[in-house]
């Protein structure tokens, strides 16, 4: 059978799927950072449409948290499933992972459309970044189901070892949002409006490529009709592996929020864009190691499957040491180049000296980002759900809000929220490896499941 992950060293197959990944993350990513590079750089009041941008995040963050909460609860299973040979019981769960999103999708665009005034206002938003907020955001949120169906059906192509394919999915959409957003922003003079249009359309093209794909012939398992019907213990099993990855982002969603809140007190809408700019850096920089793990679920959940644990274990080290060189390397990058890497968003005086210190700041240690991403991700690919869970939560839930609320009161001012995230990725990201170490890796050591 082709594409089953039996053949070659685990690190090749790790890094064949993890490569067009990260291509194809660093391309979905580019239709957000596109927004904020060209906004940043608008002519007028760019930093006002940074801030009120940047006050939409943490809805535009919820949308990835549903999105995760079936897509990466969907694919693993599939791959475990198709590991050991149930091809039946791997086209329910595609299915029933689209029927997922796609009613989820409606509910959520509802519900964030009718009252994202008072939301965005609880968001930390002022009288003037509201506009800017409300501009961008009440067209956005129409991409809701496209976004969603694109992001996470697009695991189910590299799930049946396509990972190229699933590439495509994210250049073509954001290809399309790299040329249409000089157009609506600078030539139609659109502004936030414009760089919102310019997302939705490519969202829209992204997902009907994705469906396009998961019902033709080329795919492995199609995505079929007979499948799409919920069955509540399937979904559950869905949702419940997919748990972690809705904690991590809820919580990510929860942490911009209070980021975003706190700021408005100690730092006004300065500060706000500041945070906008700092989450594009860190979302840019944690990328390759964020998809370097993310590639290796499939193979670590194939391999799960079809009970080769030696070869697990050799997935998880190999991920580990690249995870931690390489964010090593990322942390150095930010202490020697800070205003370098600002200016990519940015040329405005005011920013550039608030967010210089800020980003010191806020990378210190880096590094203990990997271990957080390779505990986490090795929970997820083999169906350690509670653990995914709590690892999850413990991080951003209960060390970074916490402290993003206390130290600004503690006489650090704003530096308190930007010091909130190294202690979390330190505790978070240590107890996350160390667990698995010692609760999965031993165990695969002795060949139990």
């Amino acid at each position: 059978m082709a594409n089953d992950f039996r053949e070659g060293k685990v690190w090749q197959n790790i890094v064949s799927q993890s490569i067009p990944l990260i291509l194809a993350q660093f391309v979905q990513l580019l239709y957000n950072v596109v927004d904020r590079v060209y906004l940043g750089h608008m002519p007028g009041d760019s930093s006002m449409a940074l801030t009120g941008v940047g006050l939409a995040f943490p809805l535009t963050t919820l949308i990835v948290a549903f999105t995760n909460l079936f897509g990466t609860g969907g694919a693993p299973l599939f791959s475990i499933a198709r590991g050991a040979k149930n091809e039946e019981r791997a086209g329910k769960i595609l299915g029933n992972t689209f029927s997922l999103l796609l009613s989820s999708s409606v509910l959520i665009f509802a519900l964030c459309y009718l009252f994202r005034k008072p939301i965005l206002y609880l968001f930390g938003a002022s009288a003037d970044s509201y506009v800017y907020a409300d501009a961008y955001l009440k067209i956005y949120l129409w991409g809701t189901p496209f976004v969603m169906l694109a992001t996470g059906l697009n695991g189910f192509i590299n799930a049946q070892g396509f990972p190229k394919m699933g590439m495509v999915t994210m250049l073509i959409g954001a290809g399309l949002n790299l040329v249409l957003d000089p157009i609506f922003i600078f030539v139609f003079h659109w502004g936030v409006s414009g760089a919102a249009v310019a997302t939705v359309i490519s969202q829209v093209v992204s997902a009907l490529w994705v469906l396009w794909f998961l019902t033709g012939k080329k795919a492995i398992l199609p995505l079929r009709k007979i499948y799409m019907k919920v069955d509540p213990r399937l979904a559950s099993e869905i949702t419940e592996l997919g748990m972690a990855g809705f904690i991590m982002q809820g919580t990510n969603c929860l942490v911009q929020v209070v980021c975003n809140a706190t700021l408005k007190i100690y730092g006004g809408d300065l500060y706000v864009g500041t945070m906008t700019i700092i989450n594009s850096v860190r979302d840019i920089l944690s990328l390759p190691v964020s998809g370097l793990t993310s590639g290796s679920q499939p193979v670590l959940g194939y391999d799960y499957g079809a009970k080769r644990f030696e070869r697990i274990k050799q997935g998880i080290r190999f991920t580990a040491i690249l995870g931690i060189a390489y964010t090593l390397l990322a942390w150095l990058v930010v202490i020697t180049s800070p205003r370098a890497l600002l200016s990519i968003f940015t040329t405005e005086k005011a920013f550039l000296e608030a967010g210089v210190g800020a980003l010191k700041l806020y990378f210190f240690g880096f590094f203990f980002m990997a271990f957080q991403f390779s505990g986490q991700s090795t929970f997820t690919a083999l169906g350690y759900s509670k653990q995914a869970i709590f690892f999850s939560l413990l991080r951003k839930a209960f060390i970074v809000v916490p402290l993003t609320l206390l130290l600004p009161r503690l006489g650090l001012g704003v530096d308190g929220v930007f010091v909130a995230e190294p202690i979390s990725n330190a505790i978070g990201g240590l107890a996350s490896f160390f667990t698995m170490y010692f609760t999965v890796y031993r165990k695969l050591g002795k060949g139990i499941s």
